[in-house]
């Protein structure tokens, strides 16, 4: 968890660049997270559920899977190792979660051509490389 919760503060500063800087207006996840939710459950949900949600899928969900399926990752290092997650996990969101919100593939129904996924990529590898390191480092004697 704790690898997870790091590797979640990086998501998070990628989140918050992106509305600092205003970058893809029209590309916001959280937002069509939000209105998905909405019509799954029939009601009005909180606009801080999508950013929970998130948080425990980084901090709980994906630290246990990728700590469960380290030694099975090819690569040598936690860095490396994150990468491939990272890697595997963007194309996962690209195909599946963006379309699911409306965005298209990696993003481009926002309007604003490859850079939404690009931008998702950075964010995934940031994560997952965060997450390989630190999970790595807590462990080193069962991850060598």
């Amino acid at each position: 968890m704790a690898a997870g919760l790091a590797a979640s503060a990086v998501h998070l500063a990628f989140m918050a660049f992106k509305s600092w800087a205003g970058l893809f207006p029209s590309f916001r996840p959280y937002d069509d997270l939000q209105h998905a939710l909405n019509d799954w459950v029939g009601g009005s949900v909180h606009p801080s559920v999508p950013w929970l949600l998130s948080f425990a899928n980084g901090t709980v969900v994906l630290g246990f899977v990728f700590a469960r399926s380290y030694r099975q990752i090819p690569g040598r290092g936690g860095a490396a190792k994150g990468l491939v997650f990272g890697f595997f996990g963007w194309l996962l969101v690209g195909l599946v979660f963006f379309p699911l919100l409306g965005q298209g593939l990696f993003g481009f129904g926002a309007g604003h051509g490859l850079w939404p996924g690009l931008y998702a990529l950075a964010m995934v590898l940031g994560y997952s490389v965060v997450l390989g390191i630190v999970y790595a480092a807590l462990s080193p004697e069962r991850h060598r």
